[in-house]
């Protein structure tokens, strides 16, 4: 069974009272994510390390570091991309096979040899590729 799938399965099985934090990356290692999941709230941050084209939003007036790398949301809210110092870190990250599917901590995500697209429960979410990033 793949780490990603093991991983998924802990946390599905551990106690709500605490925040669990696990993270996974595409098997080309250029996408990887930290999901955090709390008793009433969870969130999901994934970077995106090589990429190019357009960035999903504009780059903010006041953004004077890294734009267009990462992206954040909670369960329920909002995709928001953040205006932060890339991390170019390749290491220490579950892998998510291509073709896998997890659901947890009220996301869904799909990694695929196109992407990694992540929705939460009402609908908001992303796809992110060294090609096209985009926010749904």
């Amino acid at each position: 069974m793949p780490r990603f799938l093991i991983s998924i399965a802990i946390v599905l099985c551990a106690s709500t009272s605490q925040a669990d934090v696990w993270t996974f990356e595409t098997p080309s290692e250029n996408i990887q994510c930290v999901v955090g999941e709390g008793a009433s709230v969870s969130d999901l941050s994934c970077t995106i390390i090589e990429r190019s084209g357009a960035p999903a939003f504009p780059r903010p007036a006041d953004c004077q570091s890294d734009w267009g790398h990462d992206f954040f949301m909670t369960n329920t809210g909002a995709v928001r991309m953040l205006c932060q110092p890339l991390n170019h870190n390749r290491d220490g990250f579950d892998r998510a096979e291509y073709g896998i599917t997890g659901t947890f901590g009220g996301f869904v995500c799909h990694s695929s040899r196109k992407g990694l697209e992540c929705r939460n429960e009402v609908g908001h979410g992303f796809f992110l590729s060294r090609a096209k990033q985009s926010v749904f």
